[in-house]
Protein backbone atom coordinates (compact mmCIF):
# COMPACT_ATOMS: atom_id res chain seq x y z
CA UNK A 1 0.00 0.00 0.00
CA UNK A 2 1.07 3.13 -1.03
CA UNK A 3 0.98 4.91 2.95
CA UNK A 4 1.87 1.42 4.65
CA UNK A 5 4.80 0.04 5.69
CA UNK A 6 5.96 -3.71 6.86
CA UNK A 7 4.93 -6.83 6.18
CA UNK A 8 4.40 -8.28 9.93
CA UNK A 9 3.56 -4.96 11.41
CA UNK A 10 2.19 -3.04 9.26
CA UNK A 11 2.84 0.61 9.35
CA UNK A 12 -0.18 3.41 8.07
CA UNK A 13 0.31 6.89 8.19
CA UNK A 14 -2.20 9.58 7.50
CA UNK A 15 -3.33 13.38 7.70
CA UNK A 16 -2.05 16.54 6.26
CA UNK A 17 0.32 19.62 7.53
CA UNK A 18 -2.84 21.98 8.29
CA UNK A 19 -6.03 19.09 8.46
CA UNK A 20 -7.57 18.34 11.79
CA UNK A 21 -5.35 15.43 12.64
CA UNK A 22 -1.90 13.43 11.71
CA UNK A 23 -2.31 9.44 12.63
CA UNK A 24 -0.67 6.12 12.32
CA UNK A 25 -2.60 2.80 12.57
CA UNK A 26 -0.18 -0.20 13.72
CA UNK A 27 -1.97 -3.45 12.29
CA UNK A 28 0.43 -6.76 13.74
CA UNK A 29 1.67 -5.75 17.40
CA UNK A 30 1.64 -8.51 20.09
CA UNK A 31 -1.12 -8.60 22.65
CA UNK A 32 -0.31 -7.19 26.13
CA UNK A 33 2.36 -4.53 25.34
CA UNK A 34 2.44 -2.20 27.98
CA UNK A 35 1.69 0.92 26.61
CA UNK A 36 3.55 4.40 27.86
CA UNK A 37 2.07 7.25 27.35
CA UNK A 38 5.16 8.91 29.47
CA UNK A 39 7.69 7.72 27.47
CA UNK A 40 5.95 8.59 23.90
CA UNK A 41 5.01 11.93 24.88
CA UNK A 42 9.18 12.20 25.31
CA UNK A 43 9.73 11.09 21.92
CA UNK A 44 7.65 13.64 20.78
CA UNK A 45 9.45 16.13 22.90
CA UNK A 46 12.55 15.17 20.70
CA UNK A 47 10.69 15.82 17.74
CA UNK A 48 9.58 18.91 19.26
CA UNK A 49 11.10 22.91 18.20
CA UNK A 50 13.15 24.54 20.27
CA UNK A 51 15.19 26.99 20.34
CA UNK A 52 16.57 29.66 17.59
CA UNK A 53 17.39 26.93 14.78
CA UNK A 54 13.53 25.67 14.56
CA UNK A 55 10.16 26.18 13.48
CA UNK A 56 7.83 28.93 15.46
CA UNK A 57 5.12 26.73 14.79
CA UNK A 58 4.96 24.69 18.20
CA UNK A 59 2.35 21.85 18.21
CA UNK A 60 1.49 20.19 21.57
CA UNK A 61 1.23 16.51 20.33
CA UNK A 62 -0.98 15.73 22.61
CA UNK A 63 -1.99 12.15 20.96
CA UNK A 64 -5.13 10.64 21.15
CA UNK A 65 -4.93 6.64 21.38
CA UNK A 66 -8.32 6.02 19.53
CA UNK A 67 -8.19 1.72 19.47
CA UNK A 68 -5.81 -1.38 20.01
CA UNK A 69 -5.61 -0.29 23.36
CA UNK A 70 -7.24 -1.74 27.02
CA UNK A 71 -5.87 -1.00 30.55
CA UNK A 72 -2.55 0.46 29.14
CA UNK A 73 -1.64 -2.71 27.08
CA UNK A 74 -2.47 -3.31 23.32
CA UNK A 75 -5.05 -5.72 22.47
CA UNK A 76 -3.37 -7.17 20.09
CA UNK A 77 -5.92 -5.59 17.24
CA UNK A 78 -5.04 -2.36 14.87
CA UNK A 79 -4.01 0.37 17.21
CA UNK A 80 -4.80 4.31 15.74
CA UNK A 81 -3.19 7.23 17.36
CA UNK A 82 -4.33 10.57 16.48
CA UNK A 83 -2.72 13.64 16.97
CA UNK A 84 -4.86 16.84 16.40
CA UNK A 85 -3.28 19.98 14.52
CA UNK A 86 -3.89 23.22 16.43
CA UNK A 87 -1.50 26.27 15.69
CA UNK A 88 -1.79 25.89 11.72
CA UNK A 89 -2.04 29.56 9.82
CA UNK A 90 -3.16 28.45 6.75
CA UNK A 91 -3.42 31.89 5.27
CA UNK A 92 0.71 31.83 4.82
CA UNK A 93 -0.09 29.24 1.86
CA UNK A 94 -2.91 31.24 -0.26
CA UNK A 95 -0.83 33.72 -1.57
CA UNK A 96 1.58 31.71 -3.13
CA UNK A 97 -0.63 28.32 -3.74
CA UNK A 98 0.34 28.45 -7.40
CA UNK A 99 4.05 28.62 -7.48
CA UNK A 100 6.17 25.41 -6.73
CA UNK A 101 8.47 25.28 -3.84
CA UNK A 102 11.55 24.43 -5.08
CA UNK A 103 13.22 21.13 -3.34
CA UNK A 104 9.26 20.84 -2.12
CA UNK A 105 6.92 18.26 -3.46
CA UNK A 106 4.34 20.68 -4.81
CA UNK A 107 4.69 20.52 -8.76
CA UNK A 108 4.86 16.58 -8.48
CA UNK A 109 2.14 16.32 -6.33
CA UNK A 110 0.26 18.69 -8.41
CA UNK A 111 1.07 16.57 -11.76
CA UNK A 112 0.08 13.25 -9.44
CA UNK A 113 -3.16 14.41 -8.01
CA UNK A 114 -4.46 16.86 -10.83
CA UNK A 115 -4.33 19.84 -8.43
CA UNK A 116 -6.66 18.27 -5.52
CA UNK A 117 -3.68 18.32 -3.03
CA UNK A 118 -3.94 19.94 0.31
CA UNK A 119 -1.14 22.47 -0.57
CA UNK A 120 -1.06 24.05 2.92
CA UNK A 121 2.17 23.26 4.81
CA UNK A 122 3.26 20.61 2.29
CA UNK A 123 0.19 19.00 2.76
CA UNK A 124 0.50 14.97 3.29
CA UNK A 125 4.27 15.55 2.14
CA UNK A 126 4.68 17.91 5.33
CA UNK A 127 7.40 16.61 7.67
CA UNK A 128 4.60 17.51 10.36
CA UNK A 129 3.54 13.79 9.51
CA UNK A 130 6.53 12.57 10.77
CA UNK A 131 5.04 12.88 14.43
CA UNK A 132 2.88 10.15 13.77
CA UNK A 133 6.06 7.56 13.04
CA UNK A 134 7.63 9.23 16.47
CA UNK A 135 4.30 8.49 18.66
CA UNK A 136 4.50 4.75 16.62
CA UNK A 137 8.30 4.14 17.38
CA UNK A 138 6.97 4.88 21.22
CA UNK A 139 4.94 2.02 21.34
CA UNK A 140 7.88 -0.73 20.24
CA UNK A 141 10.86 0.86 21.17
CA UNK A 142 10.54 -0.25 25.02
CA UNK A 143 9.85 -3.62 23.55
CA UNK A 144 12.79 -3.85 21.93
CA UNK A 145 15.23 -2.72 24.36
CA UNK A 146 13.27 -5.54 26.31
CA UNK A 147 15.31 -7.90 24.34
CA UNK A 148 18.35 -6.16 24.23
CA UNK A 149 18.16 -4.05 21.71
CA UNK A 150 19.10 -0.35 21.55
CA UNK A 151 18.84 2.50 18.95
CA UNK A 152 20.44 5.96 19.33
CA UNK A 153 21.41 8.63 16.23
CA UNK A 154 23.34 11.68 16.61
CA UNK A 155 24.05 14.47 14.68
CA UNK A 156 27.74 13.58 13.05
CA UNK A 157 28.44 16.44 11.09
CA UNK A 158 26.77 19.95 10.28
CA UNK A 159 28.03 22.96 8.17
CA UNK A 160 31.87 21.32 8.21
CA UNK A 161 31.58 20.48 12.20
CA UNK A 162 31.78 16.62 12.78
CA UNK A 163 30.95 14.93 15.88
CA UNK A 164 33.22 12.10 17.64
CA UNK A 165 32.05 8.85 16.29
CA UNK A 166 29.66 6.12 19.31
CA UNK A 167 32.33 4.98 21.33
CA UNK A 168 30.81 3.78 24.75
CA UNK A 169 27.74 2.30 22.77
CA UNK A 170 25.81 1.91 26.40
CA UNK A 171 26.84 5.43 27.81
CA UNK A 172 26.13 7.39 24.39
CA UNK A 173 22.69 5.83 23.98
CA UNK A 174 21.77 6.83 27.27
CA UNK A 175 23.07 10.33 26.65
CA UNK A 176 21.47 11.08 23.53
CA UNK A 177 17.92 10.10 24.65
CA UNK A 178 17.99 12.55 27.17
CA UNK A 179 19.03 15.65 25.10
CA UNK A 180 17.31 17.47 22.31
CA UNK A 181 20.53 18.49 20.69
CA UNK A 182 21.83 14.59 19.65
CA UNK A 183 25.46 15.70 19.48
CA UNK A 184 27.94 13.60 21.47
CA UNK A 185 30.92 15.98 21.83
CA UNK A 186 29.62 19.29 23.63
CA UNK A 187 31.98 21.53 22.66
CA UNK A 188 30.77 20.35 19.06
CA UNK A 189 27.27 21.33 19.59
CA UNK A 190 27.80 24.42 20.78
CA UNK A 191 29.76 25.56 17.36
CA UNK A 192 26.47 23.55 15.43
CA UNK A 193 24.22 25.50 16.81
CA UNK A 194 26.22 28.49 16.31
CA UNK A 195 26.56 27.49 12.83
CA UNK A 196 22.56 26.86 11.94
CA UNK A 197 21.80 30.15 13.32
CA UNK A 198 24.65 32.04 11.61
CA UNK A 199 22.85 30.56 8.45
CA UNK A 200 19.28 31.11 9.82
CA UNK A 201 20.28 34.97 9.81
CA UNK A 202 21.05 34.50 6.65
CA UNK A 203 17.42 33.54 5.39
CA UNK A 204 18.70 30.35 4.28
CA UNK A 205 18.84 26.47 5.91
CA UNK A 206 21.47 23.96 6.46
CA UNK A 207 21.51 20.04 6.19
CA UNK A 208 23.72 17.24 8.09
CA UNK A 209 24.55 14.06 8.27
CA UNK A 210 22.83 12.07 11.29
CA UNK A 211 25.00 8.46 12.32
CA UNK A 212 22.86 5.78 13.65
CA UNK A 213 23.77 2.54 16.11
CA UNK A 214 21.38 -0.38 16.77
CA UNK A 215 22.77 -2.79 19.28
CA UNK A 216 21.84 -6.27 20.61
CA UNK A 217 20.55 -7.53 17.16
CA UNK A 218 20.78 -11.02 16.71
CA UNK A 219 22.56 -12.58 13.47
CA UNK A 220 20.27 -13.64 11.51
CA UNK A 221 17.88 -11.40 10.39
CA UNK A 222 16.85 -10.23 7.24
CA UNK A 223 15.42 -12.49 4.25
CA UNK A 224 17.55 -12.38 0.66
CA UNK A 225 17.27 -10.85 -2.13
CA UNK A 226 14.73 -8.40 -1.71
CA UNK A 227 13.66 -8.33 2.13
CA UNK A 228 17.26 -7.56 3.04
CA UNK A 229 18.14 -5.82 6.46
CA UNK A 230 19.43 -3.07 4.87
CA UNK A 231 16.71 -2.79 1.94
CA UNK A 232 13.89 -2.66 4.48
CA UNK A 233 16.05 0.10 6.51
CA UNK A 234 16.70 1.86 3.58
CA UNK A 235 13.24 1.68 2.06
CA UNK A 236 11.60 3.30 5.35
CA UNK A 237 14.19 5.88 5.66
CA UNK A 238 13.68 7.29 2.66
CA UNK A 239 9.86 7.87 3.31
CA UNK A 240 11.40 10.78 6.03
CA UNK A 241 10.92 13.68 3.85
CA UNK A 242 14.17 15.17 4.57
CA UNK A 243 16.61 11.94 4.07
CA UNK A 244 18.19 11.61 0.83
CA UNK A 245 20.92 9.26 1.13
CA UNK A 246 21.67 6.18 3.05
CA UNK A 247 24.95 4.46 3.82
CA UNK A 248 25.80 1.21 5.65
CA UNK A 249 28.70 0.86 7.74
CA UNK A 250 31.84 2.53 5.90
CA UNK A 251 29.85 2.85 2.66
CA UNK A 252 31.01 5.20 0.29
CA UNK A 253 34.38 5.86 2.40
CA UNK A 254 35.76 2.67 1.21
CA UNK A 255 34.97 1.82 -2.28
CA UNK A 256 38.42 2.58 -3.64
CA UNK A 257 39.96 0.13 -0.35
CA UNK A 258 41.58 -3.23 -0.70
CA UNK A 259 39.54 -6.47 0.22
CA UNK A 260 41.76 -7.03 2.64
CA UNK A 261 41.34 -3.16 4.53
CA UNK A 262 37.43 -3.23 3.90
CA UNK A 263 36.59 -7.37 5.01
CA UNK A 264 35.19 -7.81 8.39
CA UNK A 265 37.70 -10.27 10.06
CA UNK A 266 36.00 -13.06 12.32
CA UNK A 267 36.64 -14.53 15.39
CA UNK A 268 35.53 -15.85 18.93
CA UNK A 269 35.10 -14.67 22.25
CA UNK A 270 33.96 -17.06 24.47
CA UNK A 271 30.45 -18.37 22.52
CA UNK A 272 30.32 -15.51 20.83
CA UNK A 273 31.15 -14.54 17.43
CA UNK A 274 32.80 -11.19 16.86
CA UNK A 275 34.29 -9.01 13.76
CA UNK A 276 37.45 -7.55 14.19
CA UNK A 277 36.16 -4.53 12.80
CA UNK A 278 32.48 -3.10 11.49
CA UNK A 279 33.16 -2.16 7.54
CA UNK A 280 30.07 -3.82 6.76
CA UNK A 281 27.67 -2.25 9.18
CA UNK A 282 26.73 -5.22 11.43
CA UNK A 283 25.10 -6.79 7.61
CA UNK A 284 26.47 -9.38 5.62
CA UNK A 285 24.42 -10.63 2.66
CA UNK A 286 21.37 -8.80 3.95
CA UNK A 287 21.23 -10.90 7.16
CA UNK A 288 22.43 -9.06 10.52
CA UNK A 289 25.57 -10.70 11.87
CA UNK A 290 25.55 -9.76 15.10
CA UNK A 291 27.62 -6.66 15.73
CA UNK A 292 26.26 -3.57 16.17
CA UNK A 293 24.27 -2.19 13.20
CA UNK A 294 25.79 1.34 11.94
CA UNK A 295 24.36 3.62 9.63
CA UNK A 296 24.47 7.41 8.24
CA UNK A 297 21.76 9.13 6.70
CA UNK A 298 22.13 12.23 4.74
CA UNK A 299 19.32 15.18 6.25
CA UNK A 300 18.94 17.66 3.28
CA UNK A 301 18.94 21.42 4.48
CA UNK A 302 15.01 22.76 4.29
CA UNK A 303 13.85 23.61 1.11
CA UNK A 304 11.60 26.41 2.85
CA UNK A 305 14.16 29.48 3.14
CA UNK A 306 13.46 33.20 2.67
CA UNK A 307 15.57 34.26 0.49
CA UNK A 308 13.68 34.92 -3.24
CA UNK A 309 13.73 32.05 -5.23
CA UNK A 310 13.22 31.32 -9.25
CA UNK A 311 10.38 28.69 -9.78
CA UNK A 312 7.21 28.72 -11.58
CA UNK A 313 3.39 29.15 -11.58
CA UNK A 314 1.79 26.00 -11.93
CA UNK A 315 -1.71 27.43 -13.26
CA UNK A 316 -0.38 29.91 -15.54
CA UNK A 317 2.42 27.82 -16.93
CA UNK A 318 4.79 30.66 -16.27
CA UNK A 319 8.39 31.45 -15.15
CA UNK A 320 7.97 33.41 -11.04
CA UNK A 321 9.74 34.63 -7.90
CA UNK A 322 8.82 33.31 -5.42
CA UNK A 323 9.72 34.94 -1.35
CA UNK A 324 8.52 32.11 1.38
CA UNK A 325 6.71 33.45 3.99
CA UNK A 326 5.50 32.09 7.28
CA UNK A 327 6.96 29.51 10.31
CA UNK A 328 9.83 27.28 9.05
CA UNK A 329 13.12 24.97 10.22
CA UNK A 330 16.52 26.90 9.16
CA UNK A 331 17.38 23.87 10.13
CA UNK A 332 15.44 19.65 10.53
CA UNK A 333 18.47 17.75 11.51
CA UNK A 334 18.03 18.23 15.23
CA UNK A 335 14.42 17.02 14.95
CA UNK A 336 14.68 14.50 12.38
CA UNK A 337 17.24 12.05 14.51
CA UNK A 338 13.87 10.63 16.66
CA UNK A 339 12.33 9.98 13.37
CA UNK A 340 14.77 7.84 12.27
CA UNK A 341 14.87 6.39 15.76
CA UNK A 342 11.71 5.81 15.55
CA UNK A 343 11.49 4.52 11.67
CA UNK A 344 14.59 2.04 12.53
CA UNK A 345 12.71 0.34 15.32
CA UNK A 346 9.39 -0.40 13.68
CA UNK A 347 11.58 -1.85 10.88
CA UNK A 348 13.65 -3.96 13.35
CA UNK A 349 10.48 -4.86 15.25
CA UNK A 350 8.95 -5.97 12.09
CA UNK A 351 11.70 -7.85 10.82
CA UNK A 352 12.60 -9.66 14.06
CA UNK A 353 8.32 -10.87 14.29
CA UNK A 354 9.06 -12.50 10.90
CA UNK A 355 11.70 -14.35 11.90
CA UNK A 356 10.23 -15.47 15.12
CA UNK A 357 6.47 -14.47 15.26
CA UNK A 358 4.29 -12.11 17.25
CA UNK A 359 4.63 -13.61 20.38
CA UNK A 360 8.57 -12.72 20.29
CA UNK A 361 6.84 -9.39 21.93
CA UNK A 362 4.60 -8.90 24.94
CA UNK A 363 3.67 -11.32 27.93
CA UNK A 364 4.33 -14.51 26.35
CA UNK A 365 7.58 -14.10 24.90
CA UNK A 366 8.91 -16.20 27.60
CA UNK A 367 9.13 -19.48 25.33
CA UNK A 368 11.49 -17.41 23.32
CA UNK A 369 13.88 -16.81 26.21
CA UNK A 370 16.44 -19.79 25.12
CA UNK A 371 17.27 -17.17 21.91
CA UNK A 372 20.03 -15.72 22.71
CA UNK A 373 19.99 -12.10 21.51
CA UNK A 374 23.32 -11.49 21.75
CA UNK A 375 25.37 -14.64 21.68
CA UNK A 376 25.45 -17.16 19.07
CA UNK A 377 25.97 -20.57 19.96
CA UNK A 378 28.24 -22.64 17.93
CA UNK A 379 26.89 -26.38 17.79
CA UNK A 380 28.18 -29.09 15.44
CA UNK A 381 29.13 -26.42 12.97
CA UNK A 382 25.26 -25.29 13.24
CA UNK A 383 24.24 -21.71 14.46
CA UNK A 384 21.23 -21.98 16.57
Amino acid sequence: MKNSLGENLTVTIFGESHGPYIGVVLDGLAPGIPVDKEFINHQLDLRRPSGKISTARVEQDEFILASGVFKDKTTGTPLTILIPNSVQHSKDYEKNAMLARPGHADYTANVKYHGFQDYRGGGHFSGRITAALVAAGGIVIPELAKKGIKIASHIQSLGGIKDRSFNNYDQDIEALGKTNFAVLDLEKAALMKAKAEEIAAEGDSIGGVLETLVTGMPAGVGEPWFGTLEGLLSYALFSVPAIKGVQFGSGFDLVDHKGSEFNDPFFMEGNKVLTKSNNNGGINGGISNGMPIIFRSAVKPTPSIYKEQDTINMKEKSDAKLQIEGRHDPAIIHRARVVVDSVTALVIYDALVGRYGTDFFGPYSDKNDDLDLVDQELDGGEWL
